[in-house]
């Protein structure tokens, strides 16, 4: 709880900031239970405008922008950046996963909240991280394991790496969002009420605890451990009066 505080801290102090200079404030890269702490913090500062990005149109972790170009009177561009991470010799590579990229670059004494997602695609991996560390990490980021590597500066991630995640049609008996959960991951309604119970649940990057909330058109619900699904729409009934409901499931998340 003490962490909590501090972080409600933070994001009013930023807040505070960006509408008293007239500048821009940004968080650094914000994980969904700092996501939370945030959005409980905002009923401090309503009247100070907002918004998030973290790099792409999935990202898990983002960062928060205080001010807009309506209050401000000018644009400033969120200061994320990309860098490819590849074997210098692919045929002779380990198999690295999420975890080892991601140790790799938090070994470096870097703060987390510096480095965003991490995509991995095949042997290489792309990662979303502060614009201030680029050079850094590039310099700095040579071996991974055993692997030698090579880290450089991209304009932009490739498709193929970051993915638009799965969309699948699940039989639901309504737009309640444990029912959801439980046709898009496969579990009873025993494991995700244990989730909710746990606070693993987050709908919108708000913490969620009612497990009968019913769900909207666009509504994003985070499932710590087992991924994220987008849910789109009732598509149909079938005869026995189950609905299908078409959502968008996407990738684990940690």
């Amino acid at each position: 709880m003490e962490a909590e505080e501090f972080l409600k801290k933070r994001f009013t102090e930023l807040a505070n900031r960006s509408d008293s200079e007239n500048r821009y404030a940004f968080t650094g890269f914000l994980g969904i239970g700092e996501l939370a702490s945030f959005y409980e913090a905002q009923k401090q500062f309503p009247h100070v405008p907002y918004t998030m990005e973290g790099g792409t149109e999935t990202a898990e972790r983002v960062m928060v922008r205080f001010g807009s170009p309506e209050t401000l009177g000018y644009e400033e561009a969120f200061p994320i950046s990309f860098l490819k991470i590849a074997p210098r010799m692919e045929k002779y590579a380990e198999a690295l996963t999420h975890r080892d990229f991601l140790g790799a670059v938090m070994s470096l004494g870097i703060e987390r909240e510096k480095v965003g997602d991490i995509y991995t695609d095949g042997a290489c991996a792309y990662a979303v991280v502060d614009s201030t560390m680029v050079e850094y990490i590039a310099e700095n980021l040579t071996q991974i394991r055993h692997t030698p590597v090579n880290c450089t500066e991209i304009s932009e991630l490739p498709e193929v790496a970051v993915g638009k995640g799965e969309e699948l049609s699940i039989a639901v008996s309504s737009e309640r969002i444990d029912g959801v959960i439980a046709k898009t991951f496969n579990l009873s309604r025993n494991e995700v009420n244990e989730l909710f119970r746990e606070r693993k649940i987050f709908l919108n990057g708000r913490l969620c605890e009612n497990n009968s909330r019913l769900l909207n058109a666009g509504d994003k619900v985070t499932v710590r451990g087992y991924g994220r699904v987008t849910f789109f729409e009732i598509t149909g009934v079938s005869r026995k009066g189950k609905q299908y409901a078409r959502v968008m499931k996407l990738g684990r998340t940690k």
